[in-house]
C-alpha cells in the first residue's frame, strides 16, 4: 500500500542551530526523504542559521555527509541530492548580537510561507523571537517551531511561553515532541473513534487498568550532565508519556481539528488526581562488570536522579474513575520498546469447568520499535482433551498488514510538513504544557521534601523490583518488556 503524498505550499524554513546534532540527524534527512517523495516543492528553500563560520558551500557538503550518514541516500539518488542540497542555504547570525539579522532579512521571501525551528536552547528563544521582530523577518503568518524541554518546571515553563507570547499568537506556535508524529501514536485515535468494536468497552466498566511502557536500553553516557538535572519524570514522564496519557483516555473530540483535540487533552491532564508516595518508584541502574552506573555515567557520585521511574495514576471523571494508569519508563532496561496496553477486566463468570486461570482480553499497541497492534483473545487449545482455554494474540504489524510499501515517514518528517501547512493538532498548546508542569511539581517536590533515594537496579532488568511490587500488591503484574 503506497501512501499519497500531497504537496505543501511552497516555503522558506529557517534552521537556528542549523548546524547541530538534531539538524543533521533528524531535520535535513527528514526533509530530504520528503523532497523524494515528492512533497516539498522545488522552489523551496531551506536556510541553516548557526555561529559556525563557515559559508554556504561549506554548509552543503556538511549536510551531504549528513544525509549520507544519517538519511539513507543511495547512490541512485545522487542526483536528486544534489537538487536538494542546492536548496541550501547558510548565514552566521549571532542569536545574542546583531551579525547575520540583516542579510537574513534581504534572504526570506515574504510570499511564500515562513517557518523558524529553533533548534538550540531554550535560554536562546527569546532573543532570537526578539530579533525576528526587530528586524522584520517574522510576520504575523509566520510560524515558529520550538524543542522541547519547555522547561523543566511550571514557573520555567511559564516564563518561556510568556517570552514567547511577547512575540508570537498561540496559532504561530509549535511545540514539537516527536512522539506525537509516529504513525502509531496518531493511529490511537483512529482506533478509539474509527472502531465501534472498541469505543463502547473504553470505560471502567470494562477496562481493568492501562499499562503504558518507554524502555531503553542506552544510558545517559554522553547525556549525563543534562540528564542529572532532568531524570527521567522531566524528560520522559511530563511530555512523552503524559501525552500517551492523553491521546488513550481523552473524550472524542466535536471535530478533527488542532484546538478541539487538544482541548480534549487538556482536560485529561486537569482530572489527573494527585499521586501518593507509596504509589512511586524511582530507579537508578547499577553498574554491571564494565558498563558503568548511572552516576559513573553522569559523572556525579552522589546523585539521586532517576534514570527509572513507575507511577500509578487515577483520572478523576466519570470515564475513568477507579481504573488505574500505570506508567513506567527508564534507561538500561532489557528491550527497546513503547507499548500500551489495555487491560479488560476477566468475564463475569467462566462456564468451563476446571479452567482457574485467569484470561483477559488486551489490546497491545506497539510504537517502536515495530509499530503494529495485537489483541490477546481466548480461545481452546487445539486437541481432544476436554475444553482447555488458552491465550493467542491476533497480530498485526503494520509492515506486514501494509506491505513492505507502507508509509514509513519519520515523525520529523510528518511533524515538519504539518508546520508548513499550518496544522498544530500534533503540537502542544501553551496551557497543556502549563497542565503539565502543575501535576508534576508536586510529585517532583514531595520526593525532594522526603529526602528519597532512588532503588538501584541491574541493567538489562525491567527495572527495580520496587516497581514490580507496585503492581503486584495489587493482584496485577507489569507485561514483559521486550521488543
Amino acid at each position: 500500500m503506497v501512501s499519497r503524498v500531497i504537496p505543501v505550499e511552497e516555503f522558506d524554513l529557517v534552521i537556528f542551530g542549523g548546524t547541530g546534532d538534531l539538524a543533521r540527524r533528524k531535520i535535513l534527512p527528514g526533509l530530504f526523504r520528503r523532497f523524494l517523495s515528492g512533497q516539498m516543492p522545488a522552489g523551496s528553500r531551506i536556510i541553516g542559521a548557526a555561529r559556525s563560520d563557515i559559508d554556504s558551500d561549506g554548509y552543503r557538503q556538511m549536510i551531504r555527509d549528513a544525509i549520507s550518514e544519517f538519511g539513507g541516500a543511495e547512490k541512485s539518488e545522487t542526483g536528486r541530492l544534489n537538487d536538494f542540497i542546492a536548496q541550501l542555504h547558510y548565514l552566521r547570525v549571532d542569536a545574542k548580537g546583531e551579525a547575520g539579522w540583516k542579510e537574513l532579512h534581504e534572504l526570506i521571501r515574504f510570499k511564500v510561507v515562513n517557518a523558524f525551528y529553533f533548534s538550540v536552547a531554550p535560554s536562546l528563544f527569546g532573543d532570537l523571537a526578539e530579533r525576528l521582530h526587530t528586524f522584520k523577518i517574522a510576520d504575523n503568518d509566520s510560524r515558529v517551531v520550538v524543542e522541547k524541554p519547555f522547561g523543566r518546571d511550571l514557573v520555567s515553563a511559564q516564563e518561556l511561553n510568556d517570552t514567547l507570547a511577547e512575540h508570537f499568537d498561540e496559532t504561530q506556535i509549535y511545540r514539537i515532541d516527536h512522539y506525537l508524529g509516529k504513525e502509531t501514536v496518531q493511529n490511537l485515535m483512529a482506533v478509539r473513534f474509527g472502531n465501534m468494536l472498541f469505543e463502547p468497552l473504553w470505560n471502567n466498566h470494562y477496562v481493568d487498568h492501562i499499562q503504558i511502557t518507554v524502555a531503553e536500553t542506552v544510558g545517559v553516557g554522553g547525556r549525563g550532565a543534562y540528564y542529572d538535572k532532568s531524570g527521567a519524570m522531566r524528560d520522559m514522564v511530563q511530555n512523552h508519556l503524559m501525552q500517551l496519557l492523553c491521546l488513550i483516555a481523552m473524550e472524542a473530540p466535536s471535530q478533527f481539528d488542532a484546538d478541539a483535540v487538544r482541548d480534549e487533552k487538556l482536560k485529561v491532564i486537569r482530572a489527573l488526581q494527585p499521586i501518593d508516595p507509596h504509589h512511586i518508584v524511582r530507579g537508578q541502574y547499577d553498574v554491571n562488570g564494565d558498563e558503568p552506573s548511572y552516576r559513573e555515567d553522569a559523572e556525579n557520585p552522589k546523585s539521586f536522579t532517576e534514570s527509572f521511574i513507575a507511577l500509578r495514576c487515577e483520572i478523576a471523571n466519570w470515564r475513568w474513575a477507579g481504573v488505574p494508569f500505570y506508567l513506567r519508563t527508564g534507561k538500561k532496561l532489557k528491550a527497546r520498546t513503547s507499548e500500551i496496553a489495555v487491560v479488560f477486566k476477566d468475564i463475569g463468570h467462566s462456564i468451563f469447568p476446571g479452567d482457574e486461570k485467569r484470561h483477559r482480553n488486551i489490546l497491545a499497541i506497539q510504537l517502536q520499535p515495530n509499530e503494529g497492534m495485537q489483541l490477546q483473545v481466548t480461545i481452546k487449545e487445539p486437541g481432544p482433551g476436554g475444553m482447555r482455554l488458552i491465550d493467542v494474540p491476533l497480530d498485526m504489524t503494520f509492515a506486514e498488514a501494509l506491505g513492505p510499501d507502507a508509509d514509513d515517514t519519520d515523525a520529523y518528517e510528518r511533524l515538519i510538513m504539518d508546520v508548513i501547512r499550518g496544522n498544530q493538532t500534533l503540537f502542544m498548546r501553551g496551557d497543556e504544557v502549563e497542565a503539565a508542569w502543575a501535576w508534576t511539581d508536586p510529585i517532583i517536590e514531595g520526593w525532594k521534601a522526603r529526602n528519597d533515594v532512588p532503588k538501584l537496579y541491574d541493567q538489562g532488568s525491567g527495572g527495580p523490583e520496587d516497581a514490580m511490587a507496585l503492581m503486584h500488591r495489587e493482584e496485577r503484574r507489569w507485561r514483559e518488556i521486550k521488543e
